[in-house]
């Protein structure tokens, strides 16, 4: 196309050269993929202005709330994903969020392969990449060094390479932070916007958090289980001090209290799991040995049914179960255990949704507070036919 035709062009559009019949045009640097959606695809299919999605999809304007929904169901439609680079540039932001678990410390814990960690992680993916953020997942060990968090790539902690400052985060989501966690301390200083799952202590000043009503739930599955016949009921907790473990102890403690009822109750670090099948064992082989039981963690279900086993006790006739998992397995286990499911997925998408906004800058000065309902799924191991007013002294286990 010769200089003059490029004028032409410039001035007619139907001046610029058609190609043959039969072929179509490929896309060239610069162009955008053929099926992907831009923004200006959104815009039309919406009815709206390029601004206004600009706005409903960054959490940024005066939009009313049906607006802004409306332009994110149009834009995940039609699939949709802001240009990473392009949003860099223009607002020098990295699009990458953090998501880890600060409770254990520097102990092994892989907890995307619990069932909560693993369901909570996966709506938070999908919801981030929807506004148009990338999650990454930082195992625990990796916190190392974050104590002199800088935010320039390379640095390096007493511990070798940190992982925080050689991933440029915008913000991070830390899930059950410890009572004074230094890790989210370092992090708010460092100016990083956080977000906790988990309700954290008063000296954790954070930009939201989000929650269940522990407390709640708690007094919830100890009547339930008081309903079912039980007498004396006990339970397995965790020794770290996150808000979940140290509230449900609580309301354990209270509850029995409240009904007259000697505690009941064996500690391990929830972050290993053969421990929680000795701390099981050691509960069924007490002398005041529970006639139920309440498991704070996964897989405690399993563990009281072995160790029930174990001892020649039948569930629910000698003893009831209830714990706490997002794992469908219960379902079929033998019998079929009841579980409190705390809704890990719909934790994940507001603690996200409250991170991008406080990234963005449009989120409220005081912290946002949301508590999240929690569902018990009421299955045969804590249901039993008629009360029983006395509980049998423990039997020794079963010969292997």
């Amino acid at each position: 196309m010769t200089a003059a035709e490029k004028h032409q062009a410039g001035r007619n559009p139907a001046a610029v050269p058609q190609p043959p019949a039969g072929r179509c045009p490929q896309p060239r640097g610069g162009g955008r993929l053929s099926g992907r959606a831009g923004i200006r695809d959104v815009a039309a299919a919406a009815g709206v202005s390029i601004t206004t999605v600009s706005d409903a999809l960054n959490g940024k304007g005066r939009l009313p709330d049906t607006t802004r929904s409306h332009v994110r169901e149009v834009a995940e439609r039609l699939g949709y994903r802001p240009s990473a680079a392009a949003r860099t540039l223009r607002t020098g932001k990295s699009g990458l969020i953090g998501l880890t678990v600060t409770t254990y410390g520097e102990e092994p814990f892989t907890f995307t392969e619990f069932p909560y960690f693993a369901e909570m992680a996966r709506a938070a993916t999908s919801t981030a990449l929807a506004r148009g953020y990338a999650l990454v997942i930082l195992p625990a060990p990796a916190r190392r060094g974050v104590a002199g968090l800088s935010g320039r790539p390379g640095h390096s902690g007493p511990s070798g390479p940190d992982v925080w400052s050689n991933v440029a985060l915008d913000g991070t989501i830390v899930v059950d932070p410890s009572e004074k966690d230094p890790i989210v301390t370092e992090l708010v200083r460092s100016g990083m916007p956080v977000v906790s799952d988990g309700k954290p202590g008063e000296s954790l000043p954070v930009a939201a958090w989000v929650d269940n009503d522990h407390e709640a739930a708690v007094r919830r599955i100890l009547d339930h289980l008081a309903e079912s016949g039980a007498r004396r009921i006990g339970l397995l907790t965790g020794t770290s001090t996150d808000t979940y473990t140290r509230v449900s102890t609580a309301a354990y403690l209270d509850w029995c209290r409240r009904v007259g009822q000697d505690p009941v109750y064996e500690r391990y670090p929830a972050h290993d799991p053969c421990a929680g099948a000795v701390a099981a064992d050691r509960l069924l082989a007490r002398p005041d040995r529970p006639d139920a039981v309440y498991g704070l963690f996964d897989p405690n279900g399993t563990d009281l049914l072995a160790a029930a086993r174990r001892y020649g006790l039948r569930v629910p006739e000698d003893l009831l179960l209830v714990c706490c998992s997002e794992s469908a397995s219960y379902a079929t286990t033998a019998p079929p255990i009841t579980t409190l499911s705390l809704k890990p997925g719909r934790i994940g998408t507001t603690v996200v949704q409250l991170l991008i906004d406080a990234i963005e800058g449009s989120s409220p000065p005081r912290p946002v507070q949301q508590v999240m309902p929690t569902e018990l799924l009421v299955r045969t191991s804590s249901q039993r036919a008629g009360a029983r007013t006395t509980v049998s002294p423990p039997r020794a286990p079963a010969a292997e």
